[in-house]
């Protein structure tokens, strides 16, 4: 990699929003909400700056995600592990279940891809990222964009990706409160009811039909019995705000691990963020992003 001193890239990544009810685990959905991260190659050790979320409280050494995920994909290619420059612009929210990690590992693939003019074949990268994620339906909605499929075979992660029907609207509801996933899986049940696991396997399967074919049936699908309701005790807020949309008609799910909420409309009846927005909350719009992270030409600074 000396040949390659000065060679920079740049990529941005999409936030996610993974589980959708009841596709714990397994469903993700790519949020038009970006990190932006350059890379150059020096002849030696790490530089590392960060603007936006996380500025204050991300590590700057080596165990920055980007940089793990960059190291372990130079591995992966085997090639030499150079010095790194690394500039990140971050806008998603850190811990609030809208897949930050995911976007930074997946930025460090990609990043690292370009950098040593070399590429993993997408089922590749798709298993180094959910080995350093830990589970694959956040990574794979941020590699592949749009509505994702995730799961394994062996120890092999797979993913589907599905267009979103062009009439759903997507709105995110962030408080100021974070919560790690470790602490949120924590309080899930080492067991579930067969009538819970029954109900959850009817209510994924008409989710893919929903947010692909039939919006109108995303009230009923986006119902779920398996992780939600256990997460309360860590976000009583969240799951009240989530029990009043759902009584009022509206699809709402927690985001990711929490303590987000991702609240589902269409272009016709719209999710009204004023209505359901709470002091120390953030409510914000967001479309669904069909493309995943890319390589960009533009400088991030700024």
């Amino acid at each position: 990699m000396r040949d390659r001193i000065g060679v920079s890239a740049q990529v941005t990544s999409p936030a996610t929003s993974a589980n959708v009810g009841p596709g714990f685990d397994s469903f993700g959905l790519c949020l038009a909400v970006r990190d932006r991260v350059a890379a150059t190659i020096t002849g030696r050790g790490l530089r590392v700056e960060i603007t936006g979320e996380g500025a204050d409280s991300l590590p700057r050494d080596e165990s920055h995600l980007v940089v793990k995920s960059m190291r372990a994909t130079f591995t992966q290619l085997e090639v030499t592990q150079p010095g790194l420059s690394l500039h990140c612009v971050n806008v998603i929210p850190q811990g609030r279940g809208l897949g930050s990690s995911a976007a930074a590992i997946v930025s460090g693939i990609r990043l690292a891809e370009r950098l040593a003019d070399r590429e993993l074949e997408t089922g590749q990268a798709l298993d180094l990222a959910s080995r350093l994620e830990g589970h694959p339906d956040n990574v794979a909605a941020c590699l592949l964009g749009g509505f994702t499929l995730a799961w394994t075979e062996g120890h092999r992660a797979r993913a589907l990706r599905l267009d979103v029907h062009d009439e759903i609207r997507c709105t995110v509801l962030a408080p100021t409160t974070t919560l790690s996933t470790k602490r949120a899986r924590r309080l899930l049940p080492i067991e579930v009811k067969h009538r819970d696991a029954s109900a959850n396997s009817a209510r994924a399967g008409l989710l893919v039909a929903a947010l692909t074919q039939r919006p109108d049936l995303l009230l009923p699908a986006t119902e779920d019995r398996l992780h939600q309701d256990h997460r309360r005790p860590a976000m009583p807020q969240t799951l009240a705000l989530l029990d009043a949309m759902r009584e009022a008609g509206v699809a709402a799910v927690v985001s990711g691990a929490g303590p987000s909420i991702l609240a589902f409309g269409t272009a016709s009846g719209p999710v009204d963020a004023a209505r359901w927005k709470r002091p120390g909350w953030r409510a914000v719009d967001v479309a669904i992003d069909a493309d995943g992270a890319r390589t960009v030409p533009e400088s991030p600074a700024g």
